[in-house]
């Protein structure tokens, strides 16, 4: 009994330092995309456009999106995990802490590399923070939640999403150029790399919990090899 309360915990910290490893290596990555000015993700066009608007710092408007939009979740029902509470306000916080360390950047034989790295470490970040199975970020709660309130797919429900928040972005001033194609292009394969890389075994006789709303499954036999990435319809990136 000792013993199995002793890999219990062990497994549970290790899912912690997962989480919160990959929401500071998110918010980080995030930042580097904004000093290479290459053109950000999605969600940071946003984010950045309303940075501008407002004279509020990037990061802070991330927890402040994060935050409206997980409100969104009462009306469909979807039910927060720790992991999507913590990335409202690690993700961002850690955003700000990179732009106060990284300056701008002169000229594209450094700009170039920061965005590479920046899309790569975002990728990183997503295969630690899905792996620790904490439940889905607030924007990938509000398209399963979406999905399954309107019965449309995954695929449909994310890509109109997006598009919306890009444009809103852009028309707000946020920045789009080479970043953002290339982001959207790597982002699906980096992370999918990184799940496998990061998946946790689980405990023998455990069962995980993903809080998404979604049923939880149980695990399989320890030694029987790495648990399953997130099944469809559960956070597939970390917004």
């Amino acid at each position: 009994m000792a013993r199995t309360t002793g890999r219990s915990t062990t497994h549970l910290t290790r899912r912690l330092v997962q989480l919160y490893v990959g929401l500071t290596l998110y918010g980080a990555s995030s930042a580097l995309l904004v000093r290479a000015e290459l053109g950000l993700e999605p969600w940071g066009v946003l984010h950045q456009g309303l940075a501008e608007l407002t004279g509020i710092s990037i990061g802070v408007v991330s927890i402040i999106v994060g935050a409206v939009v997980l409100l969104l979740w009462i009306p469909m029902r979807q039910r927060p995990g720790l992991g999507t509470v913590s990335n409202v306000f690690v993700v961002g916080l850690a955003m700000d802490g990179t732009l106060a360390v990284v300056g701008d950047l002169d000229g594209l034989g450094f700009r170039v590399p920061v965005m590479v790295l920046g899309i790569v470490l975002n990728g990183v970040a997503t295969g630690l923070y899905i792996a620790a199975r904490f439940g889905p970020g607030p924007r990938d709660g509000l398209m399963t939640g979406l999905h399954r309130v309107t019965g449309r797919s995954i695929r449909l429900v994310r890509t109109a999403i997006e598009v919306a928040v890009v444009v809103t972005g852009f028309l707000l001033g946020g920045s789009l150029g080479a970043g953002t194609v290339l982001y959207a292009l790597a982002i699906g394969p980096l992370a999918q790399l990184f799940l496998r890389m990061f998946a946790l075994p689980a405990p023998a006789g455990a069962g995980v919990t993903v809080a998404s709303g979604e049923p939880s499954t149980t695990a399989p036999p320890a030694g029987s090899g790495p648990v399953a990435g997130p099944a469809s319809g559960q956070a597939i990136l970390p917004q």
